[in-house]
């Protein structure tokens, strides 16, 4: 499959080139359906989180649709949650991809999409920083009956959201001075190089930061200095889900949510300005 990344990383939006993604993706969607564990620890030493996170965001409804499907199926293995929820950085990247999504879905609704995102953000939920940070930023459109009316004869996506909103209202229990959450990690998102060769891939050398590195296991949590690079790490990774490009300011709102967010998932207060949020 890692010959298959540099058609993936084709931006174009020309009706061949969706068509090859789409192909492409879905000869990934084959792999991670099998539910095998080997599968998801074999992609997560690739590039493809960062690669789906780009077609979800601009891709065609059906490329959004598989690519949404694929980090499902990864969050869904254990190893898959921890490593996306390893460091704020990862976890704000793919909850921006996700809470874009939900917010133009208000505006043209599509079940099928929704249903995929709404099984992500209850993966989320069951990660305890993670369920943290979603007390913050999971959009009000999940939290209310804004979808009440598409979601009519879907049984299974209402129970799910159902779940989704009784977890993040659960309460929160301080955490003890003996039991403190380990330091902050170091590392960050990035946005995949284009044309990367596989064999590069293969190694994460097509992703700077956090979701290109793991070899063999679970990414390491590293404490010391890292707030400062993983906050730089999350900017970057934050710019990517939205289109951004660096120097550009981000509104307000976005910008108390990344703090809020990486805040729960490092678990401590954080200064703004450590963010790289522009004034």
């Amino acid at each position: 499959p890692l010959y298959l990344y540099p058609f993936l990383n084709t931006v174009s939006k020309q009706r061949p080139f969706e068509y090859l993604r789409l192909t492409s993706l879905g000869v990934i969607g084959a792999l991670v359906k099998v539910d095998d564990r080997e599968v998801v620890h074999f992609l997560l030493q690739t590039e493809i989180i960062p690669l789906c996170l780009r077609i979800m965001e601009t891709g065609s409804e059906l490329s959004k649709t598989v690519a949404t499907f694929i980090v499902q199926k990864i969050l869904l293995d254990e190893l898959g949650l921890n490593y996306m929820c390893a460091t704020a950085e990862r976890f704000y990247a793919v909850n921006s991809v996700l809470s874009s999504m939900v917010m133009r879905l208000v505006e043209q609704p599509s079940v099928r999409l929704l249903k995929h995102i709404v099984r992500c953000y209850l993966r989320l939920s069951e990660h305890p920083r993670a369920r943290d940070a979603l007390r913050v930023c999971l959009p009000d459109a999940l939290r209310n009956n804004t979808f009440l009316g598409v979601l009519q004869q879907e049984e299974n996506v209402r129970q799910w959201l159902g779940q989704l909103v009784a977890n993040v209202q659960q309460v929160q229990v301080p955490v003890s001075a003996s039991v403190a959450a380990p330091p902050p990690p170091h590392g960050g998102v990035g946005v995949p190089q284009s044309h990367a060769h596989p064999a590069r891939v293969a190694q994460g050398g097509g992703m700077p930061g956090g979701m290109g590195h793991m070899a063999g296991a679970p990414p390491p949590m590293m404490g010391g200095g890292g707030m400062a690079g993983g906050a730089v790490g999350m900017s970057m990774g934050v710019m990517m889900a939205q289109g951004m490009q660096p120097g550009h300011a981000m509104d307000a709102a976005t910008a108390a949510q990344m703090v809020a967010a990486q805040a729960q998932m490092a678990g401590g207060p954080m200064d703004p300005s450590m963010a790289g949020v522009a004034p």
